[in-house]
């Protein structure tokens, strides 16, 4: 019997308006009329003044422990991150950082960032894919990346953004069957 899936997002965007939260939004509600789940959203920007300084997970406040509680007990992690000088913020690193080790092994994970220019592109498997290797978390194979131009207002507005997301939601759902314990489509194979 399938149960309820938990997708929780992480937007490494530490302003508003943030073109990472717009993605990261997109992302979700993809994923979510694709598959019903409960979701969480975690903005890093709010959260950075309470664990910037914090070295320990035990000295932690409340909401930034349940945001670590929440992308622990994730069954699907969208994460998303500017890109900065060619990787990940040190904040959203830092984030991860007070992650326990062994609490993300075997998750899927959909990696995603943003950039003023395709020049950091291979951000996603250079920088972010280790990070959450380290973890033993399970990175899809596809990520989005998204450079300024393809935002209106901090929207996204690119058709080929569109498509990358919608493409990213489609690999996304055999993971997401997989978590809750649906029966596999297996894909027909032509024979010649």
């Amino acid at each position: 019997m399938a149960h309820k899936l938990k997708i929780t997002a992480v937007s490494g965007g530490l302003q508003r308006p943030s073109r990472t939260l717009a993605l990261v939004e997109e992302l979700l509600d993809g994923l979510t009329d694709a598959w019903p789940a409960e979701t969480r959203l975690v903005e890093l920007g709010p959260l950075v003044p309470k664990f910037g300084s914090v070295l320990q997970r035990d000295h932690l406040p409340a909401d930034v422990e349940r945001a670590l509680r929440d992308v622990e007990t994730a069954d699907l992690l969208v994460v998303a991150s500017p890109i900065y000088r060619g990787t990940y913020a040190g904040l959203f690193k830092h984030f991860f950082d007070l992650a326990h080790h062994e609490a993300l092994i075997d998750v899927p994970v959909l990696l995603a960032a943003t950039g003023g220019s395709d020049r950091h592109a291979l951000a996603i498997d250079h920088q972010l894919r280790p990070l959450f290797s380290f973890f033993q978390a399970h990175t899809l194979p596809i990520g989005v990346y998204a450079t300024d131009k393809e935002f209106e207002n901090h929207r996204v507005s690119g058709e080929a953004l569109r498509a990358r997301i919608a493409l990213a939601v489609e690999r996304a759902l055999p993971a997401l069957r997989q978590r809750a314990g649906a029966p596999h489509e297996v894909p027909s194979l032509a024979l010649a």
